[in-house]
């Protein structure tokens, strides 16, 4: 990510992927298929359950991104070059693999969402601190209005979600999911009304906090933290907690609005954490800094393995385990979870970067040492 590897941000990247897993193992694990995820939990304890992780983890992915952008920009200043320049050709790298993601694996694919956000954010980080905080404020303003309308929305024409529940859900056949994403395309990607915004806001908020010294192991940075973690936790769960139990037309609140909260709680207690450690990394921190290190990497792997467990074209779990409940859902969770920490870690012992970001570093370089050669 630019300038020599901050500590803890191979930590956090490897603990959102693996938190992010903990909110789509839930859409692998149901034998109704992604209309399970859209249509929401079916009791209590299963809502808090996915509460653990449901936008938290990706709020924290966001925020990782955003810090990612601000670490480009503050190399590319540091080589005297063009800003935003190539970084808009990494951007277009991103949609076009956010869109093979979400054709061939995965209705709700982020990256593209990342790639649209990440052009933005460039600009808005290349002129300066305050024209950031500025567009953090405006972007906020927008994503809030937008849910609030929404919300009310809801309250007024409370609904059984039947459009939703109604799509198909045939999981026999990879082809015929891939059929089934485009035709509908407009559903699955819907989101991004929300999610847009949301990674607009999460985005710069990184951007600020990496300036701000937060994932720093300096004076500064342990206000930074002390603040994010009041902030996020001390203030974030209890209203995602109160959202995630009264339920009814609060559910865009609760992902989207409370559940963002608690994720700049965690970017503060897990940097803090890793800063606090003397000692040398365990086994089990040696592996999630793989994961962090291979984070493109293992979000693809993830949902590959997920569904090659799950789904009925492949090894049929779902189908087959459904009536455990939440101990078969945490039980795909740990499985996939130890496949990508013993992976990653095989793997980037042996390589520099994951096989994805190998590839994709490869297509980013190719049109410069094109230029570069005439």
């Amino acid at each position: 990510m630019g300038e020599g590897r901050i500590s803890a941000l191979d930590v956090l990247r490897g603990a959102a992927i693996l938190g992010t897993l903990g909110t789509n193992v839930w859409i692998f694990a149901s034998p109704d298929g992604p209309a399970s995820f859209l249509s929401g939990a079916g009791s209590v304890g299963e809502a808090l359950l996915r509460a653990v992780t449901n936008g938290k983890f990706l709020g924290l992915l966001s925020i990782l991104f955003g810090i990612g952008v601000a670490l480009q920009h503050r190399s590319a200043v540091r080589r005297g070059e063009r800003w935003p320049g190539w970084y808009l050709w990494r951007s277009a790298l991103l949609l076009l693999e956010g869109l093979l993601h979400y054709a061939l694996l995965f209705e709700f694919d982020v990256l593209m969402y990342y790639a649209v956000v990440s052009v933005l954010v460039a600009c808005v980080v290349g002129r300066g601190a305050r024209s950031t905080r500025r567009w953090l404020a405006g972007t906020l303003v927008v994503h809030l209005l937008v849910v609030a309308a929404l919300t009310a929305a809801l309250a007024a024409f409370p609904g059984d979600g039947g459009g939703v529940s109604g799509l198909p859900t045939d999981t026999s056949s990879w082809p015929a999911q891939v059929a089934n994403r485009w035709e509908h395309l407009v559903v699955y990607r819907v989101e991004a009304v929300l999610a847009i915004p949301l990674s607009a806001v999460l985005f710069l908020a990184g951007a600020l906090l990496l300036r701000g010294g937060a994932v720093e192991d300096s004076p500064r940075g342990r206000p930074a933290r002390a603040r994010l973690l009041a902030v996020g936790l001390g203030a974030g769960v209890p209203l995602n907690l109160a959202t995630t139990l009264l339920g009814g037309a609060l559910p865009l609140v609760d992902r989207y609005v409370c559940a963002p909260i608690v994720s700049f709680g965690l970017l503060g207690l897990i940097t803090h954490l890793v800063l606090r450690a003397r000692s040398e990394a365990g086994r089990l921190r040696r592996g999630i800094t793989a994961v962090g290190r291979s984070a493109l990497s293992c979000y693809v792997g993830q949902n590959l393995i997920a569904s090659v467990l799950c789904y009925d074209w492949g090894f049929g779990l779902a189908s087959r385990c459904a009536h455990l409940g939440a101990p078969f859902v945490v039980a795909v969770w740990l499985v996939v979870s130890g496949l990508l920490v013993a992976g990653a870690s095989w793997w980037m012992a042996r390589f520099e970067r994951g096989p994805v970001e190998e590839l994709w570093n490869r297509a980013h370089r190719a049109p410069q040492r094109l230029l570069a050669r005439r």
